[in-house]
């Protein structure tokens, strides 16, 4: 019996091709890499998808910056009212005991603050952003009522009088 590998008995050029037998998975493959054009698709492919997520993102990190301004509002508002307990006013007592929203408060984006001095019945608390949220203006009274005085062009537009809560969210209502 004739072994199969043995070229012996074939002609000279016949070893030439013998690599034509071999099994596709013993070929050597030329060493490759990325053509320009390949590296150009990836890099658009990546543009399109950073042009795409950014906006959303930068829309995400705001939405967060928008509740530490409405947190503040919030426990502002509580403290306004444990001021009341203690005084019966939510006007200044005197020089050292004021109302706890005299003193302007700021966290990240925002700065909160009675605009104007508490009466001896309301108050009306403050939330303005600067920076990454300028434009953004929210509100609490003494009656717990929310509004929404400023939003950013990008975000929509506040009616005359404001809107009857914190717009949290890009396009939202109340």
């Amino acid at each position: 019996m004739q072994n199969v590998n043995d070229r012996s008995n074939q002609p000279r050029h016949a070893a030439a091709f013998a690599h034509m037998h071999r099994p596709a998975k013993w070929r050597r493959r030329a060493a490759g890499g990325f053509t320009l054009i390949e590296l150009m698709i990836a890099v658009a492919v990546v543009a399109i998808l950073a042009g795409i997520a950014y906006p959303s993102y930068a829309d995400y990190v705001l939405r967060g910056r928008l509740v530490d301004a409405t947190n503040l509002l919030g426990s502002t508002r509580a403290r306004m009212e444990q001021y009341y307990q203690d005084n019966r006013t939510y006007a200044n007592v005197s020089g050292t005991m004021t109302a706890p929203c005299t003193a302007t408060q700021t966290v990240r984006s925002f700065s909160v603050v009675c605009e104007e001095a508490p009466t001896a019945t309301g108050y009306t608390i403050t939330a303005r952003g600067a920076d990454s949220a300028d434009g953004f203006v929210f509100t609490v009274d003494q009656a717990g009522r929310q509004r929404t005085l400023g939003l950013p062009s990008r975000w929509g537009t506040v009616p005359a009088g404001g809107l009857g809560c914190w717009i949290t969210k890009k396009g939202g209502t109340c």
